[in-house]
């Protein structure tokens, strides 16, 4: 049968849903289909400026808020990039032919809860795949997408002028602290930095950062000043990314930005990552190895369950600098 309308299914968040994109660009030129996607209001804006989504169809509070729109549409087929119990009643409502990519529920609870690993070393980008395999799309291995709507692009001459000539952008943010580089950290990692530094994160992260920019010099605090599309804009047009394993991450990837990843109760083996398929060598990996406890979630805490939180209170900020620096002068001029 010949697939004209899809509806691709992915309720949140910011990091995973920048990771459906690969799937729904391949469908998009593959397919010459007309995609749809179903998501949550508060990341509608995500797909929005996307070239690859024909309508954006987004709820608030139910699900009942847009089934009469999607039973309307009559898809050829779903696809299921969430694959939970909500996703599952849209399938089961609609009525239409889907499929869905494996989720892995119990390979991560046997890592999480018993340090057993039997995850397969395959991104999670790889396994959306599978769940258009039946329609016949492949990855074409270009990498994620983010497309930052005209009004929101930044350029140089809009940063503060000591900042013109390159920086260094720095996540600070996170929705679970136990994903945190604490603010310690990243004031040591900032010191042994050469360029200027562009702190981001959302407005609940303006007091860490402030701390943070307080006892450095050429710093400059963007949290809670920029929405997400204009911080996708600071990452743009950065030398380099050093972050957490959160949202801007992958973002990050999105532009292929040599990036720095420190990660504390979270292991990339989760096949979170940043995906790079192109340009590998451009992603550093930096993560405590030998403790025992990790990871001790596959999302995380607001607190180390151990109280000591050495995954990542025991990382050098050398070698952090270090990965940044050389990341940064390994595709650029140094600042």
């Amino acid at each position: 049968m010949l697939v004209k309308k899809i509806l691709v299914i992915r309720f949140s968040s910011i990091g995973d849903i920048v990771l459906t994109t690969p799937v729904i660009r391949c469908l998009k030129k593959q397919l010459q289909a007309e995609v749809h996607v179903l998501t949550r209001k508060s990341n509608r804006n995500i797909f929005v400026s996307n070239p690859y989504v024909d309508q954006v169809h987004a709820y608030e509070n139910s699900l009942s808020e847009v089934i009469p729109v999607l039973k309307k549409e009559n898809y050829d087929h779903i696809v299921d990039l969430h694959k939970n119990l909500r996703s599952f009643r849209v399938r089961l409502t609609l009525k239409r032919p889907a499929s869905s990519f494996p989720k892995l529920n119990v390979q991560k609870y046997l890592l999480v809860n018993f340090k057993i690993n039997r995850m397969p070393a395959v991104h999670i980008v790889d396994r959306y795949f599978e769940a258009v395999k039946p329609l016949g799309v492949i990855n074409d291995s270009l990498g994620l997408d983010y497309f930052i709507p005209e009004q929101d692009q930044l350029q140089h001459v809009d940063l503060p002028e000591a900042f013109r000539n390159g920086f260094v952008a720095v996540v600070v943010g996170g929705k679970h602290a136990t994903k945190v580089l604490p603010a310690e950290k990243v004031i040591d990692v900032c010191r042994h930095l050469s360029c200027p530094v562009v702190l981001l994160g959302g407005p609940e992260d303006a007091k860490m950062a402030d701390n943070i920019a307080n006892q450095l010099g050429r710093v400059w605090n963007s949290c809670g000043l920029l929405n997400l599309n204009q911080s996708a804009s600071i990452l743009k047009l950065a030398k380099s990314v050093l972050t957490n394993d959160t949202g801007l991450m992958h973002i990050a990837a999105a532009f292929h930005k040599p990036i720095v990843s420190v990660w504390g109760n979270t292991i990339p083996e989760l096949g979170m990552y940043p995906y790079l398929p192109s340009a590998g060598d451009q992603s550093v990996i930096i993560e405590n190895k030998s403790l025992k406890c990790r990871p001790c979630s596959k999302i995380g805490f607001q607190k180390c369950p151990k109280a000591h939180f050495k995954c990542m209170l025991d990382l050098n900020p050398h070698q952090i600098a270090d990965a940044v620096t050389r990341l940064s002068q390994s595709t650029q001029k140094d600042c």
